[in-house]
């Protein structure tokens, strides 16, 4: 499957909301050695670096949510939920 970078970053913040929803960054660079994508999420000055194997990759790109990429990503923007208020 052919896709840029650009394309799998969107797909990424098109299939997890708490992208937009909280203003995280999202960057991505191929790493060869890996054969897989170095995946960046950033706000301020917090930062979660993974790793996006190139089948996860692929069923992204098909709409197949990566569990793992997700479950990564939602506790990254936990931290930037507002408390509740009792």
């Amino acid at each position: 499957m052919s896709y840029t970078n650009f394309t799998l970053k969107d797909k990424i913040a098109e299939m997890f909301p708490e992208v937009e929803k909280h203003g995280i960054a999202i960057s991505l660079d191929w790493n060869e050695e890996k054969n897989a994508y170095i995946v960046k999420f950033k706000k301020g000055k917090h930062e979660l670096t993974t790793y996006l194997e190139k089948k996860d990759a692929d069923e992204c790109m098909e709409g197949i949510e990566c569990v793992r990429l997700g479950v990564q990503l939602g506790e990254f923007a936990k931290n930037f939920e507002e408390p509740e208020k009792y």
